[in-house]
């Protein structure tokens, strides 16, 4: 007697999720070579002031640093890597398994968050490497910062990675747009930076981006936070799954 075994839903994706850790190593290998530039341009301090006496017996230069450039990186590498796993070669890596489309999403949505956080993790030890750099390597450096906390690292892991992870559905949501049809690669930007346009021009004060960065970054409470960028984060998911739907399976 033949008998079926029932494969769960979430067996799935935990088997998806587990193989896409393994076969997506260029994606981390990328994003540890983007850091290391990061690390190199940050070298170069974020800007600079200086002064002295007027007898030329003192003078002073102070150099800002901060992992600005290697978090901007890293919001590019997020948003271009959730665009390529929407590719048909992506894809049809989730054909492998006995699944669907729904799982291979799930998978997918775990995988970005593993990311995010591997990401968040990193951005923090890269922000030290600077500073390591800069303490060893230059002479006559007095050095003056706001000490990390357990707490403040924390808390900043937890904001880097779901600023990476918000970063991540939107670009997930516009390469599943593009998979359904190639004019959204035109569409996409001009309703984007059109829109910033057309709001200056209208109004005079172009406050739709400084309004977009407000509403998540100038949050006090962590927990809102969270429940702004899940929130954002989470139409964004239903929208590209709801619109993959319409791509037929060749």
């Amino acid at each position: 007697m033949m008998y079926l075994t029932e494969v769960s839903m979430w067996d799935v994706v935990k088997k998806q999720f587990r193989f896409k850790l393994k076969s997506f190593r260029g994606m981390f290998t990328s994003l540890i070579v983007l850091q290391i530039i990061g690390i190199l341009l940050s070298l170069n301090g974020d800007g600079m002031s200086g002064g002295g006496s007027s007898s030329n017996f003192f003078s002073h230069t102070l150099t800002y640093y901060s992992g600005n450039v290697i978090f901007g990186f890293v919001m590019i590498w997020s948003f271009i890597s959730a665009i390529l796993m929407t590719t048909r070669g992506y894809r049809y890596d989730d054909y492998s398994f006995v699944t669907d489309k729904l799982t291979g999403h799930f998978s997918n949505i775990l995988f970005l968050l593993a990311a995010s956080f591997i990401s968040g993790i990193t951005i923090l030890l890269a922000n030290r490497v600077v500073i390591l750099i800069i303490y060893l390597f230059q002479d006559n450096v007095s050095m003056t910062g706001q000490p990390l906390t357990f707490k403040g690292a924390v808390f900043g892991m937890i904001g880097i990675t779901l600023y990476i992870f918000l970063l991540a559905s939107f670009g997930y949501l516009a390469g599943s747009l593009v998979q359904i049809s190639k004019i959204f690669i035109m569409i996409l930007p001009v309703v984007v930076i059109g829109g910033i346009f057309y709001e200056a021009r209208l109004t005079g004060d172009p406050s739709l981006v400084p309004n977009v960065f407000s509403f998540f970054g100038m949050e006090d409470s962590i927990i809102l936070f969270m429940l702004k960028v899940l929130l954002v984060s989470g139409l964004s998911w239903v929208a590209a799954i709801l619109s993959s739907m319409k791509l037929e399976v060749k």
